[in-house]
């Protein structure tokens, strides 16, 4: 992006901030590390820290490098095979896991231990992410299905697309608990207007995005085990929803909420949003079979729950 001039309107706003507005095909994380890299400079120079703030008249470039192509090496892991058949795998994704290669993430992802587990699977549906039809973050555990063949991969991805044969259903703990037993939550949908690497449902335009929850149990600390089912499957959207309607998901660190007390302490230890892809059922491109899979949340998120319930 050629030089940049700070106008009065940008003055002391930070530079990652800045550069996230005029270029909004970054996300802040991105602008971070290009930053962190030397490739933005404050009037010529590589400034100390993403945060610096600007001061009018200011001229901001930044420079961006063409992709590092990455080879997809194979890494043996323990996965917790759910189903297999010579079509597809069901696994059960821990909680800290990453699913495919992305920057800061070129190894230890799903994607190497599956290359390690099926015979073949490199260059299915796309070179940096063979067999991934959907994703979980990083740090929400539970229940995802990968292609293994070509004709799979290309029925799987218009099935998710369709939602109409695909059910997902997430258990997840928030804090405070929801005012009514179950609701559906229809919005708009895309990124935050100012943070760039979060995303947002209180949008003028985006796309449409619902998640249909209900009230499973009242907890201790006017927390809340709630179940939700994703009609639509956008980044982030049981974690936004459930936090623009009121209801953070307790140790969501991006969209959650600063808690104080025991239950501070709780959202601290997990370490993570609470958050569990618990049951995917979806029809067997093949074979025309319905399958089904469960499964229980983690011992982490386990703990949590047991902590909740004995704060009631």
């Amino acid at each position: 992006m050629g030089p940049g001039e700070v106008g009065d309107g940008d003055a002391r706003l930070r530079l990652d901030a800045f550069v996230a507005a005029r270029d909004q095909t970054l996300s802040r994380a991105q602008v971070q590390r290009l930053i962190e890299d030397g490739d933005v400079t404050v009037n010529g120079a590589v400034p100390a820290k993403a945060g610096v703030r600007l001061r009018v008249g200011d001229q901001v470039a930044v420079t961006i490098r063409p992709p590092v192509a990455v080879a997809l090496v194979p890494e043996p892991m323990a996965l917790s095979v759910l189903f297999e058949d010579r079509h597809l795998v069901f696994v059960d994704k821990p909680a800290g896991l990453v699913v495919h290669p992305a920057p800061g993430h070129q190894t230890g992802t799903l994607v190497h231990g599956l290359l390690a587990h099926v015979d073949d699977l490199a260059g299915i549906g796309g070179e940096l992410r063979p067999g991934i039809v959907h994703r979980l973050d990083k740090d929400t555990s539970g229940v995802m299905v990968v292609a293994k063949d070509e004709p799979t991969q290309q029925a799987l991805s218009l099935a998710f697309k369709a939602k109409t044969d695909v059910v997902r259903e997430y258990v997840a703990v928030c804090a405070p608990a929801p005012p009514a037993p179950r609701g559906t939550i229809r919005t708009l949908y895309d990124r935050h207007p100012v943070d760039r690497k979060r995303f947002s449902s209180k949008v003028a335009r985006g796309k449409a995005a619902i998640t249909h929850w209900e009230l499973i149990e009242r907890l201790g600390h006017g927390a809340a085990l709630v179940r939700c089912r994703l009609e639509t499957g956008r980044t982030h959207q049981i974690r936004v929803h459930m936090a623009d309607s009121g209801w953070p998901l307790v140790g969501d660190q991006v969209y959650g909420r600063r808690y104080t007390g025991d239950l501070a302490d709780l959202a601290r230890t997990l370490g993570r949003q609470a958050l569990h892809a618990a049951r995917l059922e979806l029809t067997h491109p093949a074979t025309g079979a319905r399958l089904a899979f469960t499964t229980a949340p983690p011992p982490d998120f386990a703990a949590l729950l047991a902590a909740l319930r004995a704060a009631r």
